[in-house]
């Protein structure tokens, strides 16, 4: 399992999350489950359309709900949005890690109850 951490504050995040995916099919990891971690929820920062505006919505004008939405929609990744620095929602991540974990565990253990 890869836990993939992206710095969501960083203008150029998408991309840097298309050469991480590129990245691994390239090394033969593509098929691993992955686990996307937004972080710095705390430091996100957008500008808000005029409302009388009609242009379409660019990346700078997508609140972090408007992000949430779209990647949990997007995605067929399990992701979830952070801060490790004001620990917002450390331990959900801590609950669904686990899940995961126990998941694979069970997938390739099925008569080891360790992790139940």
């Amino acid at each position: 399992m890869l836990i993939h951490v992206v710095d969501i504050s960083h203008p150029q995040f998408e991309e840097q999350i298309d050469v991480v995916k590129q990245t691994l099919q390239d090394i033969g990891a593509g098929e691993k489950p992955v686990y996307l971690v937004f972080n710095k929820i705390d430091a996100y920062t957008y500008t808000p359309k005029d409302e009388d505006d009609l242009t379409p919505a660019t990346k700078e004008n997508r609140s972090l709900d408007d992000l949430r939405q779209s990647w949990f929609a997007k995605q067929n990744t399990p992701c979830i949005f952070i801060s490790a620095a004001e620990r917002t929602n450390i331990e959900k991540f801590r609950t669904d890690l686990y899940g995961m974990v126990r998941e694979i565990h069970c997938g390739r253990y099925p008569f080891n109850n360790f992790l139940y």
